[in-house]
């Protein structure tokens, strides 16, 4: 039954009316060029990670995404670059997509203790959905109960391509920062059916948190680092064509322990039939020497419940210097928003 409303919604969504969503990832600190171009380069460092997120895993109807990313920052030309590759897996392998971005970011000072970072993003996107792998209602054989009939359907099969372009920002100071971007500018076609129009609505994101110092001691169980104790409350709000979004919450950072807990949902929705409450969200993570491991689980409230196995996600990433060990990077300016 959940496969064929499945197939049902695959084919309302793949419709010349439908308005698609983006894939979304719960750490989306840990997923930063994904977030917001503007954050290539933000780490005044070379930076790679990984990000893994697995949706409803209990039901057909699950997506999971996967991404990886690469950015560096020029301190000769106050510039950053980044690479990413993300790929979405909706509902089975037959439809999935394949996305590969750079991103560049300039860093510009305004005041000794103000930073704006614009930053823009192109990227091409390669889409395909493999239509002999659904299982419609017109092959079931109502004397065995098997699928082994020909289908009547047709044309919902084949491969998309199209460009895509993103802009953002940063404003940050040493403990403040406030970010927004604006995803898929052109809205492009990404419809499987020629001849027909299916637009990627474009997707506004705001972002912004404040890290509260509570104490920094001396921990020689890190070569004699100074260990960071803090509370960062964060947010975020997300507008897709009909649909959006709240992130609200909190890290509190005891080197090398993280650990968060935010509330996702719009109690005020604007979806009929939708009760605006999707989900609460726990991480745990541990960030030494520059590496950073997180998990985080999303405990579903919305009409799926818990049934539908929530979601799991892991991040993992990694800053280095590549330049020569004897002459530091010189940028101060560090972004203190959270790695998770």
């Amino acid at each position: 039954m959940l496969k064929r409303t499945f197939i049902i919604l695959l084919v309302i969504c793949l419709s010349p009316i439908a308005k698609a969503q983006d894939p979304q990832f719960s750490q989306f600190y840990a997923a930063p060029l994904y977030l917001n171009p503007a954050f290539a380069g933000s780490t005044g460092l070379a930076r790679a990670g990984l990000n893994y997120r697995n949706q409803w895993p209990s039901i057909n109807a699950n997506f999971v995404s996967y991404s990886a990313y690469f950015d560096y920052y020029f301190d000769d030309y106050n510039s950053g670059l980044g690479f990413m590759v993300l790929s979405d897996v909706i509902g089975t392998p037959a439809l999935q997509q394949n996305t590969i971005s750079l991103q560049y970011a300039y860093q510009l000072p305004i005041t000794p203790g103000l930073t704006f970072r614009p930053g823009a993003q192109v990227a091409a996107v390669l889409g395909s959905n493999d239509f002999s792998q659904y299982v419609f209602g017109d092959q079931y054989d109502p004397g065995t109960g098997l699928p082994t009939n020909p289908t009547g359907e047709t044309g919902l099969g084949g491969n998309q391509f199209y460009m895509d372009l993103a802009i953002g920002g940063l404003l940050y100071s040493k403990n403040f920062w406030f970010g927004g971007a604006v995803h898929h500018l052109t809205e492009p076609n990404q419809s499987f059916n020629e001849g027909t129009v299916s637009e990627l609505p474009m997707k506004f994101s705001l972002h912004a948190g404040y890290k509260i110092p509570l104490k920094y001691e001396r921990n020689t169980s890190f070569l004699g680092a100074i260990r960071e104790v803090s509370f960062t409350p964060t947010i975020q709000y997300k507008s897709q064509g009909q649909f959006d979004q709240l992130d609200i919450g909190t890290y509190f950072t005891y080197e090398p322990l993280v650990v968060g807990l935010w509330y996702r949902g719009l109690p005020i929705s604007s979806i009929e039939g939708s009760s605006g409450n999707e989900s609460v969200i726990v991480l745990v993570g541990l960030s030494v020497n520059n590496f950073n491991v997180g998990y985080s689980f999303d405990y579903t409230l919305s009409e799926l419940g818990i049934r539908s196995g929530g979601a799991h996600e892991l991040s993992l990433s990694y800053a280095f210097f590549l330049g020569d060990p004897s002459k530091p990077p010189k940028n101060k300016r560090i972004l203190p928003c959270p790695k998770f």
